[in-house]
C-alpha cells in the first residue's frame, strides 16, 4: 500500500485528524465571511460652499432627500445632459419635488467658483444647488461618495483641460444614508419614477 493510501486508510483516519481539517477549513472561510459582512458606506459629512458664498454641510440638507451628482461646468456632454434629465425629473415630480434637494458638486474647484456654479445650475433649474469648495474639501467629499475627478490636460495647456469623472447619481434619504445609485444616462422619466416611489 502506498504512503498516500496509508494516510487515507479508514483505520488511520483519527478524530483528531478530522478536527484539524475542519478547523483549518473554518479558519480559511472566516476572513471571507468578515469581508462580505462589512457594509459599504456611501456619503458622509462634508463642508462646501453654496453659490451665494455661504458655507453648507450635510446637516444643512438633513430632512430632505438628496440627489447628488459630481461633475464640472466645463464638461462638454455628460454633465449638461445629466442635469437636464434631473431638471426634467424634478419638474415631473410636481409638489413632491419639495421633498428633494438636487446637488451638483464640482470636481473642478480651480475653475468652478461659487458664482460660476450658481450661473451654471440656474440654467437648468434654480432648485439644483451647485456646490464647490477648496481642493481639500472637494477631495474629502469625493472620497466619501466614492466619486473621482482627474484632470486630462489639453494640447494648449493652462486652463485647457477636461476632467475624467464618475457618472453616478446618488440618492440619499432624509437621514443622509445612501439608498440607491443611478447611471447618468438614466432617462428623466425613470429618475422621476424612482424618486416618486421613495419620497411619497
Amino acid at each position: 500500500m502506498s504512503r498516500r493510501h496509508e494516510l487515507l486508510a479508514p483505520g488511520l483516519w483519527s478524530p483528531i485528524s478530522s478536527f484539524c481539517i475542519i478547523l483549518a477549513a473554518a479558519l480559511s472561510i472566516c476572513p471571507l465571511v468578515a469581508r462580505t459582512d462589512t457594509p459599504v458606506t456611501v456619503g458622509g459629512s462634508f463642508t462646501l460652499t453654496a453659490p451665494d458664498g455661504t458655507t453648507v454641510t450635510d446637516e444643512t440638507y438633513r430632512g430632505k432627500w438628496l440627489l447628488v451628482f459630481f461633475g464640472y461646468t466645463s464638461c462638454p456632454d455628460i454633465c449638461p445632459t445629466t442635469l437636464s434629465s434631473i431638471a426634467a425629473a424634478i419638474e415631473e415630480l410636481g409638489p413632491d419635488a419639495a421633498k428633494l434637494q438636487p446637488l451638483f458638486i464640482t470636481v473642478d474647484p480651480e475653475r468652478d467658483t461659487p458664482e460660476v456654479m450658481g450661473n451654471f445650475t440656474a440654467a437648468f433649474d434654480p432648485r439644483i444647488v451647485g456646490l464647490t469648495g477648496s481642493p481639500q474639501q472637494i477631495a474629502a467629499v469625493s472620497e466619501a461618495y466614492g466619486a473621482y475627478g482627474v484632470a486630462r490636460q489639453g494640447e494648449a495647456g493652462g486652463d485647457d483641460y477636461l476632467m475624467d469623472h464618475g457618472t453616478h447619481i446618488y440618492i440619499m434619504n432624509p437621514q443622509g444614508q445612501f439608498v440607491e445609485g443611478l447611471d447618468s444616462d438614466t432617462p428623466s422619466s425613470s429618475i422621476a419614477a424612482t424618486l416618486g416611489e421613495l419620497v411619497r
